[in-house]
């Protein structure tokens, strides 16, 4: 069992399928093996070797798919890589992780040239596509042309390293994620067993491909059982509704701000999407009015909120589509092969209704961060995987998730737990989006503040949105500033980047 025995085994099997969609590029499952042979023979002539770590700073593409399967064919380890992230982070990751090679797309190539000289482990930098060309790049087209189709005959194991998956570093220094491929098959296997992903699907691939959730619920998922694959390059909503009508697509997953913006697009009823028949929804937290309106617009009722992390593979719980609106916000229960449990510090099972920490076992979860033995150690307890997120389970076995810890805003002794609040404003007509974070007060500890982007056209005070939660919290959850701006930061995955919002408003103070 490995990831690149998939597709040889899915070309063998149904050559002639279509296996991969980009634009107007067509892979049968045929073309995409050979293709992927291609790069692994000419990365294995260029002596990367079984182990060796390739990082790959790409948007979503057919060459990002090829790449990836090539990897695993030889046996090496993907590390993907954010391609927003700045010249300095980017010299971290690769020098961390020990990328022997690094491909890139022609858009990157200037600051992949910035770091000549500091990549020392770094021997081969390979520029997936037209345009300038660093010192010392080479050229993909000219690689694979030269290289053969045939398999590239590594013994790949299932034990065998697969992936270093860097966190989104919200916080200090992102640490390295390591999974083999018996782990991420098994994330893959969850999404046939839940979602019931199959050979005659159709997925939309939207949000990145270096994001686990994408690419390893969807992505592996779909090679595993040799469905289709679509990709774009970048989330556009309109664009979006035009390829789900296109290529009659009949699975995706989005984070809910795809699911947002899409749900504002002026016509969107005018967009036939009667072929989709499963909608997934993850990354961040969902707010309850956002799925109601999602499920009545979109033509199936088959939704499914899937709660995890990174370096659960992603793995934790899923709500099934009958709970969506029978348990609003909640996370859900344990994905197969997993177990999940919320705890307090002493590690025992909360009561239901308590907070505690959400805490998981599974087949999926990460062997461990890459070169650090404290952050494992601290994360990893005895067999159980540490999330560091706060959650309430009810007595029906459900769990909902509150808050990060480092996000529960602490106002006057009483903890108020961001996600709840922001479930409020997102019910108000005119909110587009918001976040709710803690600023300092000299009194009461902190202030609830609510960071609030209206929708367009729309023009709100905070008076109007604190009388609008008084009808829903406890005055003490209630915000007492409220900012308004343009889109919240976010990083790639979707989560908004609260960290930045608190060093943006930490000068303000409010009784």
């Amino acid at each position: 069992m490995d990831i690149g025995g998939m597709l040889a085994r899915n070309a063998r099997r149904h050559p002639d399928k279509e296996a991969l969609v980009y634009g107007d590029l067509r892979y049968s499952y045929r073309e995409l093996n050979e293709e992927v042979n291609r790069l692994a023979n000419a990365l294995a002539g260029l002596g990367v070797h079984k182990g060796d770590k390739v990082a790959m700073m790409m948007q979503n593409s057919d060459r990002y798919v090829v790449a990836f399967m090539a990897i695993m064919k030889l046996g090496a380890v993907a590390v993907p890589v954010n391609y927003r992230l700045a010249a300095p982070e980017v010299e971290y990751i690769a020098n961390h992780s020990d990328s022997v090679a690094i491909i890139f797309d022609p858009e990157y190539g200037e600051l992949v040239d910035s770091l000549e000289g500091k990549l020392p482990g770094v021997h081969h930098l390979i520029r997936a596509g037209a345009g300038d060309r660093p010192a010392g790049a080479l050229d993909w087209d000219e690689l694979v042309r030269a290289a053969a189709a045939g398999e590239p005959g590594m013994t790949v194991d299932e034990w065998d390293d697969c992936e270093i998956l860097y966190t989104s570093g919200t916080t200090g220094r992102p640490k390295g994620a390591v999974f083999d491929h018996h782990r991420i098959i098994h994330v893959g296997m969850a999404m046939v067993v839940h979602m019931g992903v199959n050979p005659k699907d159709r997925l939309l691939h939207l949000a990145p491909l270096f994001h686990s959730a994408q690419l390893n619920l969807f992505l592996v998922s779909g090679m595993y059982v040799g469905a289709t694959h679509v990709v774009m390059r970048v989330f556009e909503p309109r664009a979006v509704l035009e390829t789900i009508q296109r290529e009659r697509i009949t699975l995706f997953f989005g984070v809910p701000t795809m699911y947002n913006f899409m749900l504002q697009v002026p016509d969107f009823d005018k967009y036939n999407l009667s072929s989709v028949t499963r909608c997934g929804y993850g990354a961040a937290p969902m707010p309850t009015e956002l799925v109601r309106q999602a499920l009545a617009k979109f033509p199936t009722d088959q939704f499914y909120n899937l709660c995890g992390l990174t370096e659960g593979g992603p793995g934790g719980v899923l709500l099934e589509p009958e709970d969506q609106l029978r348990k609003p916000g909640a996370g859900g229960k344990a994905i197969v092969n997993t177990e999940a449990r919320v705890v307090d510090e002493a590690g025992r099972d909360v009561a239901p209704g308590q907070v505690g920490e959400f805490i998981i076992r599974s087949e999926m979860v990460m062997k461990g961060y890459y070169k650090n033995p404290e952050a494992t150690a601290e994360t990893l307890r005895d067999g159980w995987l540490y999330t560091g997120d706060l959650a309430t389970i009810d007595e029906e076995g459900y769990i909902t998730l509150v808050d990060r810890k480092k996000d529960m805003i602490i106002t006057g002794g009483e903890n108020v737990y961001s996600t709840e609040v922001e479930h409020v404003l997102y019910q108000h007509p005119g909110v587009l989006e918001a976040a709710v974070i803690g600023i300092p007060h000299p009194v009461w500890g902190e202030t609830v503040t609510a960071v609030v982007c209206p929708k367009p056209g729309v023009t709100l005070t905070g008076e109007e949105l604190r009388a609008f939660c008084a009808r829903h919290l406890a005055d003490y959850k209630i915000p007492r500033i409220y900012k308004f701006t343009g889109p919240l930061p976010r990083n790639a995955s979707g989560k908004v980047l609260k960290r930045v919002l608190r060093e943006n408003y930490r000068g303000e103070q409010q009784g």
